[in-house]
């Protein structure tokens, strides 16, 4: 089963692609999980990359598609063939672009989920965001607390801000996916795959709802 999580930024779908593809036998795929590993290899890629989200900005299309085609051959290397997708497609060509990478294979999006947030929870979330500038954890001040202040709890490494969690890209990240994110709704909406899931609510609680609606999606497939 092949599941996208929509959603805009600090929604909460890395949290929950982690929690769900383990239940349902998915891999997570997440574009930004990828970019940041460039990024944090310091590859040509990499730099490119971190130039392009500092800014706020999304990375183009078809170097998107290119690294998401890498990956699945990849997870496909290793038999893995069901996948949650997290911060993947992102435009309408990306959507495109992932039936096509998904036919070539024999596969298809089976379910979409639409996690929704109220604009000011989303910017007080992405805003509480730091990562461990030692080991690369993550962690959010506005849901957890750490030993000491500014300190990862797993290696003793400062924890910092990220570039694309600074009030103004976190804004310019918003409206880039109320312009081209959202209409991707209407894309897989057409095709009757999109659940709508209250995302400001107790991550158990969003889990037991998307759980549920991919149980159902599960059936409307078999039938």
């Amino acid at each position: 089963m092949n599941i996208i999580v929509i959603g805009p930024q600090g929604s909460g779908k890395g949290t929950q692609a982690d929690l769900i593809g383990p239940k349902i036998g998915a891999a997570k795929l997440s574009t930004g999980d990828l970019f940041r590993a460039e990024i944090a290899a310091e590859t040509p890629l990499g730099l490119r990359v971190k130039e392009i989200l500092a800014s706020g900005n999304l990375v183009e299309d078809e170097l998107t598609l290119a690294i998401v085609d890498e990956r699945l051959n990849t997870l496909a290397s290793d038999g893995i063939s069901s996948y949650i997708f997290d911060g993947f497609p992102r435009t309408t060509a990306q959507a495109v672009g992932l039936d096509q990478l998904l036919e070539t294979r024999g596969q298809k999006v089976d379910a979409v989920i639409e996690l929704t947030v109220p604009e000011d929870v989303l910017i007080e979330r992405m805003s509480s965001r730091r990562v461990c500038s030692g080991c690369g954890a993550n962690y959010n001040l506005a849901f957890q607390t750490t030993q000491r202040d500014d300190i990862c709890d797993q290696c003793g490494g400062q924890l910092v801000q990220r570039p694309d969690d600074m009030p103004g890209a976190i804004r310019k990240r918003l409206q880039l996916y109320n312009d081209l994110t959202k209409p991707l709704l209407d894309f897989y909406g057409a095709r009757g795959l999109v659940t709508t899931v209250d995302g400001n609510q107790d991550v158990e609680r969003v889990q037991e709802a998307i759980v549920h609606a991919l149980s159902a999606a599960a059936i409307n497939s078999e039938a």
